[in-house]
This record gives structure tokens, sequence and C-alpha cells, in this order.
């Protein structure tokens, strides 16, 4: 019998791309997305494992992406950010646990973001709920890993998917603010997952893996000038420094 993976937000542009990965790489694999369960709600979560065998590998794709600056956002906008990225994956985790801590094996991937360490402008909600799916992802790997069970974060930066494309002033120009000169794929992130659900990475554990270009190493100075900031349809800084030629 092939070992079961779960991935969520597995209708989502990222999600899509490491189910079929999985699937490939021989797992037998149940995706779930909003369309089955709320996973933010306990008892919908509890029913959509619990109809579950022993799960393998647990891949939390799920979340969304909302904006607004602290003095705008109502706590309604805050909570919804922060169930949906975060609370969904606790109640998750928690699902897959019992069943992983009986077969003394298991592996719990989070998908994450750059935002979580590295901020821009009317994100405050998102940025909480990604720093904190790495803290939460680093405490399972304390907690459970002397039982056989690890947990990755997996920090994406840009990625070109239909929610990112959508935001994005012009996708081409994040490219220039990565290193490698381009932006990450759906299948990017896939193949990261895909090691770290393997045997190969039976060392990693506790950690986050970022998949950025380079990004994050230099993006703080770059958007102090003005060009790669009206680029990102980020307001212009009271003393912006000029462009490099």
């Amino acid at each position: 019998m092939p070992d079961l993976a779960v991935v969520t937000g597995a209708a989502g542009g990222i999600g899509s791309a490491v189910a079929a990965r999985l699937r490939g790489d021989g797992f037998s694999v149940v995706g779930v997305d909003r369309a089955e369960a709320d996973l933010t709600d306990e008892a919908a979560v509890a029913a959509v494992f619990g109809a579950l065998g022993p799960v393998a590998a647990l891949v939390h794709c799920a979340g969304v992406t909302a904006g607004a600056p602290a003095h705008a956002a109502s706590l309604e906008d805050w909570r919804a950010v922060l169930d949906s990225n975060l609370t969904s994956a606790f109640l998750c985790a928690r699902a897959v646990l019992p069943g992983m801590l009986r077969e003394g094996r298991g592996v719990i991937v989070t998908i994450g973001s750059v935002h979580g360490h590295a901020f821009q402008p009317g994100y405050p909600a998102y940025a909480a709920a990604k720093a904190g799916l790495a803290a939460f992802t680093r405490q399972l790997a304390v907690e459970y890993g002397r039982r056989g069970v690890r947990a990755v974060t997996i920090s994406p930066g840009w990625v070109r998917t239909p929610d990112t494309l959508t935001r994005a002033t012009d996708p081409d120009d994040l490219a220039r603010l990565a290193e490698t000169q381009r932006t990450g794929e759906p299948a990017d992130v896939a193949a990261a997952v895909a090691f770290a659900v393997s045997p190969a990475a039976a060392l990693l554990t506790g950690t986050e893996i970022v998949l950025d270009g380079g990004a994050s190493a230099v993006q703080p100075a770059a958007l102090l000038r003005p060009g790669p900031r009206a680029r990102l349809g980020l307001p212009p800084l009271t003393e912006a420094r000029p462009e490099e030629s």
C-alpha cells in the first residue's frame, strides 16, 4: 500500500502542483480544499481526517493572502487571516498526529512565506500568521521529533499563481528582485515538498526552507529605491534613495 499524503489547499496553484508531484512520487494523495471542508472549523477537520487512515505526510498549503494596514483592519479581518493560515494548520496537525505517533513516523510540511520575516506595508495579519506558522512548525519538530515525526516549513517568495498575478503590477519586474532573476513556479515549491517528505530528508526537521531566489537577502535595500517600490505598487518613501544605474 502506498503511503497516504494529505494536501490542504489542493485547488490552489501551489497545492495542486504539490498534489500532482506527490502522486507522481508514488503517494496516495487526498486533496482537501474549501469545497470539501472549512479547515478553520474544528468539527469539519475532525470529520475529514477521521475518514482517513494513517497519514504519512501532511502538506498544509491552505491559507489566504489579505491585506489592510493595522489602523484600518477590523478584528474580523484579522481573525479571518489568522484562522485561515494558522488555526487551520493547528487543527490539521492535531488531527494527523495521533496516527503518526502510533506509526512512529510522519512528516508535516507547512507552506509559509517570506512575508513571515521580510515585511511589506499593508499585510500585518498575514505576516503575523506566517511567522506564527513557522514557529508552530518548529514547535512540532521539538515536541515530536523523538517519536519519529518531522516538521518543516517551506517559505516561498513570489510564485506565479493566479492569485499573485492579480496582485502584481508587472510580474516580470518581480523577477528582477531575485538574484536568480526569476520568480518561483508552483513546481519549484512542489519539488521542495517532495524532498522534505522523502527518506532523503531524514535529518530535515525544525527548520524553514526559503524559496525566493535570494530576494530576501537583497530586498530590504532594493525596496528603498523608488523604481521597485512603484512596480510593486508600494507608496513612495519620504526620502527615497536614487535608483542605482
